[in-house]
C-alpha cells in the first residue's frame, strides 16, 4: 500500500533543482531549456499534429466529433459541439517500466 509521502508530486522548482544539480547547470539555464522544449513542442504540434518526445511518448492533436449528450441534473438532451483537443500518448518503453506486464 502506498504511503502519503509517496503521493507527493515534484514541484517545478524541485525538477529544475534536480537537473541543475545533476548536470552542474545554472537554474536559469535549466528553466530556459524547458521553456524552449515547450515552445518546440507547441510549434511542432501546430505544424504536424504531433510531437514525439523520445523515451516518453508523444503529444497528438485529436479531433472530437459533435455529439448528443444529456444534462446530468435534468436529463435534458444537449448538443456537444465538435472540438480539437491535445492528448499525450505514453511510449511503450516508459509504460512497461512503470506498469510491468503480469
Amino acid at each position: 500500500m502506498a504511503t502519503k509521502a509517496a503521493k507527493k508530486r515534484m514541484t517545478q522548482s524541485e525538477i529544475v533543482n534536480h537537473f541543475a544539480d545533476k548536470f552542474e547547470m545554472k537554474r536559469a539555464d535549466v528553466k530556459s531549456f524547458f521553456q524552449e522544449l515547450a515552445d518546440l513542442a507547441t510549434r511542432e504540434v501546430k505544424r504536424n499534429g504531433e510531437f514525439v518526445l523520445p523515451g516518453f511518448g508523444k503529444l497528438v492533436l485529436s479531433h472530437r466529433k459533435a455529439r448528443e449528450g444529456r444534462n446530468p441534473q435534468t436529463g435534458e438532451p444537449i448538443h456537444i459541439p465538435a472540438k480539437t483537443t491535445l492528448k499525450f500518448r505514453i511510449g511503450k518503453a516508459l509504460k512497461d517500466a512503470v506498469v510491468p506486464k503480469k
